[in-house]
């Protein structure tokens, strides 16, 4: 079955990873390396840009949200040097106009965090147009919902007044969601 995994991948199994999660990077570069991968990992854009530009790979998993930037940058620098390049990428913040961007800059797939090693393995290695099939363990909508506000909240600095009225929400409401343990 090995075999036939690195089979499917080609005679270029170079596979730049790029998170800021450091842990998570991690703990990705060590199971795409069990399917038959060479993974490279980067935590910045710059760091994942100067590898795109150094040593193009055949594959890329790319985080759209990064500390220094936007994961869209090393997409956009990935097709320039290397336009064959299977590129994933990754968020924890899906949203239809991320994903059009993506797609439209030579992203090859979309997934949302959490996304585990089969997933992105099944997304890179997907050939159809075909729609691919859905996950196994899927955000509940209660789970995506606490995502997003969680998200805003941050962007807001915390501040829960300006988080309910950027989300048309009572503030009294926020603070009880808020004070709430993450949906599964």
């Amino acid at each position: 079955m090995a075999e036939d995994l690195i089979a499917d991948l080609g005679p270029d199994r170079t596979l730049l990873l790029v998170d800021d999660d450091e842990p998570f990077v991690k703990r990705l570069a060590k199971a795409m390396e069990k399917r038959g991968f060479i993974p490279e990992t980067a935590e910045s854009v710059a760091a994942g840009r100067a590898i795109a530009v150094s040593r193009p790979p055949a594959y890329a998993v790319v985080d759209l949200r990064l500390e220094d930037g936007n994961g869209l940058d090393v997409v956009e620098t990935l097709r320039e040097r290397r336009p064959d390049c299977r590129i994933v990428v990754l968020t924890g913040y899906g949203a239809i106009a991320t994903a059009v961007a993506a797609v439209k800059i030579g992203a090859t797939d979309y997934l949302s965090k959490p996304a585990d090693a089969n997933d992105v393995m099944n997304a890179l290695l997907s050939r159809t147009e075909a729609l691919p099939a859905p996950p196994e363990n899927p955000m509940s909508a209660d789970r995506v919902r606490w995502e997003h506000i969680q998200r805003v909240y941050e962007m807001c600095d915390r501040n829960v007044s300006e988080t309910a009225r950027r989300l048309s929400m009572h503030r009294r409401t926020l603070q009880r969601i808020l004070a709430k343990r993450s949906p599964k």
